[in-house]
C-alpha cells in the first residue's frame, strides 16, 4: 500500500482565488505547489475509482491513512461496546493496587559500566598507596586490593573510521646524497585501509543502512576523507572472501524447520531500464522480466536464526526455491511463513505453508462494515 499523502488544507473560497489568479497571469510558486497538489490529487481519486477493489473505506484508509484496525474501533456495535468497556473494567482492574504488581520491563534507565563490552579498560592505581602499605587511617593496620573496583565511565565522540599519520623520519648524507627512511612500525602492513576498517564500512551501509555518500560527508567533515567510491571497492573486496561462509548460511539456512520469506523492489544503476533473460522458475516463452528485487529469507531452528537478502530478477519464491535446493532429503517440508501472494511459494519444493494472518486479517476489516456479525469472530 502507498504511503498515504498529506492532505492539502484548502478552502473553496481559497481555491477559487487561486483560480482567478491563474486566469489573471502567472503563479508565483506557493501557488503553483497547491494547483500542483490538486491536480495530483484528482489523478490519484481517478485511478482509485476505475479500480473496481477499491470501497469506499479503502478510498478513506488510502487518501487520509489508516487510524486503527483495532476490534473495538472496527466493529463500533452495542454488543462490541460492551465488550470494550468489559475489557476496559479488566484492565483497570489489574491496574488496582490488590493487582500483582508487574515485572518491570529491561532496558529502561541508565547502562551500567558492565553493558560497555566495546569499550577501553584502563587501571588505574592509587597514587599514594599500594597493596601491603600500612593505613594511613589506622596506622596499625595494612591495605590490601578490594575488588571490585571503582567505576568511572567517559563516553567520547570520534568519526566512525580513524585514521593515524605516520611521519618516517628521512635522513640525507651531506655527501653522497643517500636517503635514508625510518622503518614503518612493527606490524602496520601494507594496505592503507585494514580488514576493522572494511568491517566498519560494511556495517554501517549493510547493517545500519548509512549510506556511501553520507558516510562520505560525515567523514570528511571530520577531517578523515573517504570517497563513496572507494567504500565501495573496499566492500566488493571485502566480500570475495566471505562468500564460503555465506554458502554455508544457505545450506543451514535450508535445513530450518520455519522459513519467512518475502521481497520488495530495489534499485541497482546497471540493471535499471534493460531487460534480462528470463530467471530460473520463470517460463521461457514469458515476457522478460524488467523489474529488480530483494528478497528476504529467515529461516529458524534449533534455536538459531540465519536471515538471507538476494538482490536481482528474481522473486522471493524463486529465491527460497534455490536455498531449499540444500535441503536434506531426510528432512519433511518445512512450514513457510508469509503472505499470500502467487511469487512467494516455491513451485519446486513442498512446504506447509502457513500465510500471514495480518494480511488476512485486513481483508476481513475492509469489509467489516458490511458484514459485523460474520466478521467479529475472526477480528
Amino acid at each position: 500500500m502507498k504511503p498515504a499523502r498529506q492532505p492539502l488544507e484548502i478552502s473553496r473560497q481559497e481555491l477559487e482565488a487561486l483560480i482567478g489568479r491563474a486566469q489573471a497571469g502567472p503563479l508565483d510558486p506557493a501557488d503553483g505547489q497547491k494547483l500542483l497538489a490538486l491536480v495530483e490529487t484528482l489523478c490519484r481519486l481517478m485511478q482509485l475509482l476505475e479500480d473496481k477493489t477499491t470501497t469506499i473505506a479503502r478510498l478513506r484508509q488510502l487518501l487520509f491513512g489508516a487510524s486503527t484496525e483495532k476490534t473495538r474501533h472496527v466493529l463500533k456495535t452495542a454488543n462490541q461496546d460492551e465488550a470494550g468497556e468489559t475489557e476496559s473494567a479488566s484492565s483497570s482492574a489489574q491496574d488496582s493496587p490488590e493487582a500483582p504488581a508487574q515485572d518491570k520491563k529491561k532496558g529502561h534507565g541508565r547502562n551500567g559500566a558492565a553493558d560497555y563490552t566495546g569499550a577501553s579498560r584502563i587501571p588505574v592505581s592509587h597514587p599514594a598507596l599500594a597493596s601491603g602499605d600500612a593505613c594511613p587511617q589506622c596506622q596499625t593496620g595494612k591495605v590490601y586490593a578490594a575488588p571490585p573496583p571503582g567505576l568511572l565511565v567517559r563516553i567520547t565522540g570520534q568519526a566512525p573510521l580513524g585514521a593515524v599519520v605516520y611521519e618516517l623520519e628521512k635522513l640525507r648524507c651531506n655527501l653522497c646524497g643517500e636517503v635514508f627512511t625510518a622503518p614503518a612500525p612493527e606490524g602496520l602492513g601494507e594496505d592503507k585501509y585494514d580488514a576493522r576498517a572494511a568491517a566498519m564500512i560494511a556495517l554501517l551501509k549493510y547493517g545500519s543502512g548509512l549510506p556511501f555518500y553520507r558516510l562520505e560527508q560525515l567523514q570528511g567533515g571530520l577531517g578523515i576523507p573517504l570517497p563513496a567510491s572507494t567504500q565501495w571497492e573496499i566492500a566488493k573486496e571485502t566480500a570475495q572472501p566471505l562468500r564460503p561462509a555465506f554458502d554455508e548460511l544457505i545450506r543451514q539456512a535450508a535445513q530450518g524447520e520455519v522459513v519467512y520469506n518475502d521481497d520488495t523492489t530495489a534499485k541497482i544503476l546497471s540493471l535499471m531500464g534493460k531487460s534480462a533473460a528470463h530467471p530460473a522458475g520463470q517460463e521461457a516463452d514469458g515476457p522478460a522480466r524488467t523489474g529488480v528485487f530483494t528478497s528476504g529469507v529467515v529461516s529458524t531452528g534449533e534455536g538459531r536464526r540465519i536471515a538471507l537478502f538476494f538482490t536481482g530478477r528474481q522473486h522471493a519464491g524463486e529465491n527460497l526455491q534455490d536455498v531449499l535446493q540444500q535441503r536434506a532429503a531426510a528432512l519433511g517440508p518445512p512450514i513457510q511463513m508469509c503472505d499470500a501472494l502467487s511469487r512467494n511459494p516455491s513451485k519446486a519444493f513442498e512446504t506447509i505453508l502457513a500465510n500471514c494472518l495480518a494480511h488476512g486479517r485486513r481483508k476481513f476489516v475492509e469489509v467489516a462494515e458490511h458484514f459485523p456479525d460474520e466478521c467479529r469472530t475472526v477480528l
